[in-house]
């Protein structure tokens, strides 16, 4: 009070207050979009000043600790809060063990069947569905690319097993472009039908490799943990040979995250003998299952294991079926 009075006193103007956004304030409530534009700016590198000064902080305090620091924090991601599914694949439980000695794929891993491959289309397939047929030939040894005109996948199934193929691959598309990819395992099944997105052929793929060759490429399958996922991947491992040759050093990688399928293709580069480096060859997609089906593929009477309901099973970002 003495202060303001002195200063009144003294003729000299009082000093502007300073004046505070109110709580509950947004940047989104400034009208003006240049205004706001420029606050958004400022209060994200205000962020990023207050994030790297915690940074630094945290890690004086570790170097001063020494070897007393505590662990470092894991960060909370959707995969680590994954709600747990009753349904997750020990890998010990013999009752797993038992059904994958009898189910449809047992034949293929005790090497009794080498794997055949048919790759077909929709009807009238467009060039971009056409070349991807091409280039997925490439990638799966012992495939063979025949195009549909007209004739119904009921009539396809019969001749296939007739002609000793052990796998039917359809890639779907809409509007010239490949959305969607059917694998029914023969002779008995299982059919499973995904969804295809983010599709990119060779040529639209940055730094890629020289032309894959054909040497048989090791498979990898990642994160497929559930009794679904299992099945899933057994499926994917049976398209290709039992023995990768390692010459080749080629491999194919189907990863599930979340419940998307990403398809990778890749030829690794020993550098030295300490330094490896790997080189995409493509083509690249994404699936998500849509339904798993018994048998061979039947639209009318075929019997459903599993289908994707959206508004029954979304209900939480945390929870996957694969």
């Amino acid at each position: 009070g003495g202060a303001a009075g002195s200063a009144a006193e003294d003729g000299a103007p009082p000093a502007p207050e300073r004046v505070l956004f109110p709580p509950t304030f947004s940047v989104s409530e400034i009208k003006n979009k240049q205004r706001r534009h420029f606050m958004f700016l400022r209060w994200k590198q205000q962020q990023r000043k207050e994030k790297l000064a915690a940074k630094k902080k945290r890690r004086k305090e570790r170097e001063a600790l020494g070897d007393k620091a505590p662990p470092k924090a894991v960060p909370k991601t959707i995969e680590n809060q994954r709600e747990y599914d009753e349904t997750t694949v020990d890998p010990n439980d013999e009752e797993v063990a038992f059904d994958e000695a009898t189910d449809e794929f047992a034949p293929y891993f005790n090497r009794q069947t080498v794997p055949k491959i048919l790759i077909t289309t929709s009807d009238r397939p467009r060039g971009r569905t056409v070349r991807f047929c091409e280039q997925l030939s490439t990638v799966i040894p012992n495939s063979h690319v025949y195009y549909r005109r007209g004739l119904a996948l009921k009539r396809i199934i019969p001749q296939c097993i007739a002609r000793d193929f052990t796998d039917l691959i359809v890639i779907n598309e809409d509007r010239k472009i490949p959305n969607g990819l059917l694998l029914s395992h023969l002779p008995d099944g299982p059919t499973a039908h995904f969804r295809m997105s983010s599709v990119r052929l060779r040529k639209e793929i940055k730094r890629k490799g020289k032309e894959p060759t054909e040497h048989v490429p090791e498979i990898i399958l990642n994160n497929f943990t559930t009794r679904l996922g299992h099945s899933i991947g057994r499926m994917f491992a049976s398209l290709f040979p039992h023995d990768p040759q390692f010459i080749g050093r080629q491999v194919a990688t189907f990863h599930n995250q979340r419940d998307y399928i990403f398809f990778r293709f890749h030829r690794y580069i020993f550098k030295s003998e300490k330094k490896v480096g790997i080189q995409e060859l493509g083509p690249r997609f994404t699936l998500k299952l849509r339904s798993l089906q018994k048998g061979t593929f039947d639209s009318k009477f075929g019997e459903y294991e599993w289908i994707h309901k959206r508004r029954e099973m979304d209900t939480s970002r945390r929870k996957f079926h694969l």
